[in-house]
């Protein structure tokens, strides 16, 4: 007879399971109205989006720097921070701050909290007195569970931003905050889009379908090879927003272009919540809109805690890959533990609203409960 031990006695041998619930739609409404005894399950695209929950959860050891970037202006690049930002923190239960880098009165505070009476400037003035978590958001505004960090307002009394100020308070929020996501001003060539480039570990490069938006998205990519920055290029994530649309424009070939050239391509449909330039609120977002930026974030998770280059990853210098490749499967890093606050922490979808996941589907059932393996200790 075999010899029975304590460790056969597993929650995976002994619970039994409950069939997944519908949280949407028919379904839940039949489930519902049956009293639960009629279980359609949820659809696809309601399991496709859990994955994509459970990918942007993955633990994160060390802060990870995430810089949101474009040459031309006026395609949503703050936008993008914005909704990026606010996907990450709502799902995930560690710290994401994003910040302003903006050096001509940045309108991040406002697509968020609309508060912008104390920033990036003071923070900067006060560093020497920063001793807690506390302390810093005194300097910060709350936008769910984001903090915000906005930047200097007053076009006639403010000072350029610097690499070095840039650098100092990147370090200041790296010991408090698990994701940093930088919203860029317009352009690479002034001084503090230096600082930003050098401290990313993801860059996310924001252009449009059309003839100008994706010329100048490419552009970026040709100045980041061009300047010393072959990896941050080939893991790039390009975003389309798709504010501006023309039949005439061939968008396909577009997504091809830039599938080539980085990791992963997303497309943002219009939405008429974000195109009111207003505050953002995810809730009221279309949710095609809702699962692009999902899919955003399940990408940038993608890549927390990797060390070892990705050899499928299009590589730089050289010619762009042909046209029509494929997004090569991510592959996984084992994660590490959450950090305490206070402690310094060392060290594409092929059509808008669809996501093309570039990591493998997690194994088994994800989790449907709030996040917790990523939560530092005493986070609120």
């Amino acid at each position: 007879m075999r010899a029975h031990t304590a460790g056969e006695l597993t929650d995976d041998m002994i619970v039994r399971r409950r069939a997944d619930v519908p949280g949407e739609g028919w379904r839940r409404l039949v489930h519902l109205v049956s009293g639960g005894l009629v279980n359609p399950g949820p659809s696809e695209v309601e399991r496709t989006r859990l994955q994509l929950v459970h990918r942007l959860r993955r633990p994160l050891s060390e802060t990870h720097h995430i810089a949101v970037t474009s040459i031309k202006g006026g395609v949503g690049k703050t936008t993008v921070a914005t909704c990026l930002g606010l996907v990450l923190a709502e799902h995930r239960g560690d710290r994401v701050v994003v910040l302003d880098a903006n050096p001509d009165a940045g309108t991040l505070a406002d697509r968020l909290t609309g508060e912008s009476a104390v920033t990036v400037r003071e923070l900067l003035r006060d560093l020497d007195r920063i001793r807690s978590w506390a302390d810093v958001t005194r300097y910060t505004s709350l936008a769910g569970r984001l903090q915000v960090l906005a930047s200097e307002q007053d076009p006639a009394s403010s000072d350029a931003f610097s690499r070095e100020e840039y650098e100092h308070i990147s370090e200041l929020l790296a010991r408090y905050f698990n994701i940093v996501i930088t919203d860029s001003g317009t352009g690479l060539v002034h001084s503090a889009m230096e600082g930003t480039l050098k401290l990313a570990d993801s860059v996310i490069i924001v252009g449009a379908p059309t003839v100008d938006g994706a010329s100048r998205a490419s552009k970026t990519l040709d100045w980041l090879l061009a300047h010393g920055h072959p990896d941050l290029a080939r893991t790039a994530v390009v975003v389309l927003s798709c504010d501006r649309t023309s039949v005439e424009v061939d968008a396909a070939r577009i997504r091809e272009h830039f599938a080539a050239r980085c990791r992963a391509v997303v497309e943002v449909p219009h939405d008429p919540h974000l195109a009111t330039g207003g505050r953002v609120e995810l809730a009221r977002l279309r949710p095609r809109t809702r699962d692009a930026f999902l899919g955003l974030a399940a990408l940038i998770a993608d890549r927390f805690d990797r060390t070892v280059p990705d050899a499928s990853l299009p590589q730089h210098p050289g010619p762009p890959q042909p046209p029509g490749t494929s997004q090569p499967p991510g592959t996984s890093q084992p994660p590490g533990a959450a950090r305490h606050p206070d402690a310094p922490l060392p060290g594409a979808p092929s059509t808008p609203g669809r996501i093309a996941p570039e990591g493998p589907p997690p194994q088994g059932r994800p989790p449907q409960g709030p996040p917790s393996q990523a939560r530092p200790p005493g986070s609120p």
